[in-house]
């Protein structure tokens, strides 16, 4: 990501890009409750809403995102709500680096990358949890959401990057969003096997 997409975030951000959004996802809310707490890392966290739902679940939680803006609003939401978070100002897409096998948790949503997808299996412990949810490429228009389909996932592209794990739960199709709008989706819910 070049320093004009972190300030076209950072400026969003500033004019109150999902500042309604202080809710965590409905997806995580009902997948995280068959997961065991530990150390989780939230991917591309924003303002920090599925941050601070873990963290108030208590999860250990690393927030990473490109966004200083956004991870300020995401600091000062996490002390109104009393909860820690290790917030990471980092691009992901350009040469960040995350131990191996250093989560029991990974969460990524709405943020699509290729490269970080195939990379997140090993970066989870044995045993450890992946919870992605993405823009998924219709053929439709009317579904919210990028225009551009390099910003959403093929279909299969989710189930194909989690090979290595066990799949629980796996979903691509139409949603319902919070604001009564219309999103086309691929989720996938899977977990690293014990070794």
């Amino acid at each position: 990501m070049s320093s004009e997409d972190r300030e076209k975030w950072d400026q969003r951000y500033r004019e109150g890009a999902y500042a309604d959004r202080n809710y965590p996802s409905e997806f995580l809310r009902k997948r995280v409750s068959l997961v065991d707490n530990g150390r989780a890392m939230d991917l591309a966290c924003g303002v920090g809403r599925n941050a601070i739902y873990l963290a108030e679940l208590g999860f250990q939680v690393d927030a990473i995102d490109v966004s200083s803006e956004g991870l300020e609003i995401a600091r000062e939401r996490a002390r109104e709500r009393g909860v820690s978070i290790n917030w990471i100002n980092e691009d992901l897409l350009n040469g960040w680096s995350v131990p191996d096998g250093q989560y029991d948790l990974i969460v990524m949503f709405r943020f699509v990358s290729r490269d970080i997808l195939v990379k997140l299996p090993k970066f989870l412990a044995p045993g450890g949890t992946l919870i992605v949810e993405e823009h998924l490429q219709w053929p439709q228009g009317n579904v919210t959401g990028p225009t551009n389909n390099r910003f959403r996932v093929k279909p299969g592209e989710l189930i194909e990057a989690c090979q290595e794990l066990d799949v629980l739960f796996n979903y691509e199709g139409l949603i319902d969003e919070p604001d009564g709008s219309l999103a086309a989706l691929a989720q996938i819910h899977s977990k690293k096997p014990n070794q």
